[in-house]
């Protein structure tokens, strides 16, 4: 992986400010090879978000895209064998055209021909892994039936899993009441070290809506699209995740006011809302 492409230091609430104006200046082109459950609610969110979504996720079409595309999501929530084609074809495209993707293992661990295309993509060397604990560790092979879709570990849990995944990427999180994200900073000697970084918020109603955690892909591919270096994309999609969902939850009763006040509150979000509400917990210590 290019030295170029690790961060130079823990991101912080600056860099997520950077990185959200970039957005909402730049709107990212994000194709999303996702899934029948989720890619309504992932566009809306991307829209909301600053992103332009497209959800072309066929294999006559997939790879031409990733060429034209700021970033690409691989989300493997109901996989087909045309759509894992579609996959492979797109992520190709997008290395060669030197576009950012995202890798979404849902399932991975649970079932065994996801979780195989979930290895075999993983190879292929994302720029980012976004998933729940067990999604982590199933991926990294630490744990045998891991349920994948509704994650029963503790992101702490999935640390040692995120950490074999940074030898395929550059930065990981496994996400839960507390996400934790880990990513390679460079070292005043000039290599590289994986580091740790926490991220408090959000709402305990974002597990009880479909496709939230696909649409937090979604966005961190986005973000990916626009940041400096892939360890703060994925902080500032988290963040922007958490924030929003927070002042949703202040102004709904329940999950399905929540759904539209979070679309508004991701649209809403501006830098002085990142400033006094993001909630960043760094581990100084390398891993």
């Amino acid at each position: 992986m290019p030295f170029a492409s690790i961060a130079k230091r823990l991101p912080t609430l600056d860099d997520i400010v950077v990185a959200h104006a970039a957005l909402r200046q730049r709107r990212p082109l994000v194709q999303c090879l996702s899934n029948v459950v989720s890619a309504n609610f992932m566009a809306n969110v991307l829209l909301a978000a600053g992103a332009s979504p497209a959800m072309v996720d066929n294999p006559e079409e997939a790879a031409d895209f990733a060429r034209v595309a700021d970033a690409v999501l691989v989300n493997l929530g109901t996989p087909t064998s045309a759509q894992v084609e579609a996959m492979r074809m797109a992520v190709a495209a997008a290395v060669d055209a030197g576009r950012p993707w995202v890798l979404d293992p849902i399932g991975a661990g649970g079932l065994a021909w996801r979780g195989g295309i979930a290895a075999e993509l993983l190879r292929l060397g994302p720029a980012v892994v976004r998933g729940n604990a067990s999604e982590i560790i199933g991926l990294a092979g630490q744990g045998e039936g891991a349920p994948g879709f509704d994650s029963s570990d503790d992101p702490a849990a999935a640390v040692p899993a995120a950490v074999e995944l940074l030898r395929h990427s550059l930065a990981v999180s496994a996400s839960g009441a507390v996400d934790h994200l880990l990513g390679w900073v460079g070292d005043e000697f000039g290599s590289a070290v994986p580091r740790m970084l926490r991220i408090a918020g959000g709402s305990a109603l974002l597990p009880r809506v479909t496709a939230s955690g696909c649409a937090l892909g979604a966005l961190v591919a986005a973000y990916a699209a626009v940041s400096e270096n892939a360890f703060i994309a994925l902080a500032a999609a988290h963040v922007h995740f958490a924030v929003a969902a927070e002042a949703a939850e202040r102004g709904s009763r329940g999950p399905g006011s929540f759904v539209p006040a979070f679309i508004d509150a991701l649209d809403a979000l501006d830098a002085e809302q990142i400033r006094r509400h993001g909630q960043l917990l760094p581990v100084l210590a390398s891993i």
